[in-house]
């Protein structure tokens, strides 16, 4: 049987293609390093002029890279990425063992093993989200149990790489993830943060132990509305073994505001520890024959930063003195700023957002300190950076650096520059990619008040508001949402006419409000 070979080295097994979602998985073969590997190809739809989406390839690339610095035993390594016939494709560790999907279809899962599968993908997600990275789209079939116990989460950056997140919060009609798994703003909006990632778990957490998905429904805007509007089950309805503490975890979890859930994914994974004692056997499909050298690494590992064993005398062993870091050079010269911002922009042209950062970043505060931070080139340099860093996805080094712009800008030129009014959207933009919604629409209300006051242009204030309403809607407050979007829709019909996508967009959210 002939295999198809992909980037001149990536070959495929023809027996092994899987479907899904977004596309297609199959296995294969690195011929170059002869090793095996999973290959996900992304599904590209043509613009109305039957070309690709070039937008679409540049995101993939994005996040891929994203994804790649993500260094995590519960993440599979990223090997490559590129486009095979106007395809995109991520090249991938290939992992063995079984999906979560499959152990809930053949098995009742105990609820020590349920525990630990969610304590590790809360691992996982702590390490995500740290950097700004939210998976969108988690669910049983994407998350992978090996023959040593360990818990692999797949996907990570696919489908944020379908989601336009560089210039908008979120783009009506391009809502991703899954439907039966989606936290309720996510299916609302479009909008998710880390409480989004902490809601699809509970919902897989609760399926894992229940054996059913209690929001699935006949169609998948069924699916949608049962995680909008329906009161979530207790476990021990349906679970009578379940403990009590564990079923108010996960109804936690499960809350439709994400204000009202857990904070992080750390408080989360704390909370299951104590559910993950004495794991009982998991035969034919967790080998505890012998000892594995995953378990065996692990078990190390997690030795650290336990209390220190006094000796008899009760003295610590001592420990060698950490060596000083090194002096950092900072001396500067001007020629420095142009030589950072053409290297940056030739890495920019290669969509290699954290090595621009990086470049940049060097620079930026040995030239304010040297020239001021207002001196016009030192600016043009603040400017690009926070700009690297958003487009990078780090969203947590971008939002200061925004905020900071526009309140020197606004001290310099005013406050109803453009650009200060800018960089405040910008900061709120990187604060709601952060899960932050209420930080983001005080930022966001604040800015539509002095928008309004300096009469900046009718069709960013209309955008403005479409954007503050679907985070109201997002953060769960309907009522506030309903509020915003009454009003907007008449302006957006008085300015554009009833037939403009925007119009539309937003008499299609009302319509599935409650009146």
């Amino acid at each position: 049987m002939t295999r198809q070979t992909i980037g001149g080295r990536y070959e495929l097994d023809p027996l092994s293609r899987r479907g899904g979602g977004m596309g297609e998985v199959w296995f294969g073969f690195d011929k170059r390093l002869d090793r095996p590997i999973a290959i996900k190809f992304i599904r590209v739809d043509r613009l109305p002029d039957g070309k690709p989406d070039n937008e679409l390839a540049q995101r993939f690339v994005r996040e891929s890279r994203i994804t790649a610095r993500l260094e995590h035993p519960g993440v599979p390594a990223v090997y490559d990425c590129g486009t095979h016939q106007d395809n995109l494709y991520l090249v991938m560790q290939q992992i063995p063992g079984v999906s979560v999907e499959t152990l809930i279809d053949e098995t009742e899962i105990p609820i020590p093993w349920a525990a630990a599968i969610a304590a590790q993908v809360c691992s996982v997600l702590a390490a995500a989200h740290v950097n700004s990275l939210i998976h969108r789209d988690l669910k049983p079939s994407n998350l992978m149990l090996t023959p040593e116990g360990a818990v692999k989460v797949l996907d990570f950056g696919v489908a944020a790489a379908i989601s336009p997140t560089a210039t908008r919060l979120t783009r009506t009609g391009m809502t991703v993830g899954t439907p039966e798994y989606m936290a309720p703003e996510q299916a609302m909006a479009g909008t998710t943060g880390p409480q989004a990632d902490l809601y699809s778990l509970g919902v897989v957490l609760d399926e894992m132990i229940s054996g059913k998905n209690q929001f699935g429904g006949p169609t998948p805007l069924a699916s949608l509305r049962n995680h909008i509007d329906r009161v979530p089950q207790p476990l021990r309805h349906r679970r009578r073994d379940a403990p009590e503490k564990l079923e108010k975890l996960v109804l936690w979890m499960l809350e439709k505001s994400p204000d009202h859930r857990p904070a992080s994914a750390a408080d989360v994974y704390e909370r299951l520890l104590e559910f993950c004692d004495d794991l009982p056997p998991l035969l034919g499909y967790v080998d505890v024959a012998s000892p594995q050298p995953v378990q065996m690494y692990a078990g190390v590992v997690g030795r650290v930063g336990a209390p220190v064993e006094r000796d008899a005398g009760g003295t610590a062993p001592m420990l060698a003195p950490s060596a000083r870091p090194r002096p950092v050079d900072v001396s500067f010269r001007p020629s420095d700023i142009s030589y950072a911002r053409k290297d940056a922009e030739a890495l920019k042209a290669e969509s290699r957002f954290t090595q621009a950062a990086e470049v940049l970043g060097r620079v930026v505060q040995p030239a304010a300190e040297t020239l001021g931070a207002m001196d016009p080139e030192v600016l043009t340099l603040r400017i690009e950076l926070a700009d690297v860093l958003f487009l990078g996805g780090d969203y947590r080094r971008a939002a200061p650096e925004f905020a900071q712009l526009a309140v020197d800008i606004a001290q310099q030129e005013g406050p109803a520059n453009d650009l200060a009014l800018r960089f405040r959207m910008m900061e709120a933009n990187a604060l709601a990619m952060l899960g932050d919604t209420n930080l983001a629409l005080h930022k966001l209300r604040e800015l539509l008040g002095d928008e309004w006051r300096f009469g900046v242009d009718e069709d960013r204030i209309l955008e403005l508001r479409r954007q503050i309403g679907l985070l109201e809607l997002g953060a769960g407050d309907a009522a506030r949402a309903r509020g915003t979007f009454a009003p907007l829709l008449k302006d957006l019909v008085r300015r554009y006419g009833t037939n403009h996508p925007n119009a539309r967009a937003v008499r299609e959210i009302l319509e599935g409000l409650d009146p």
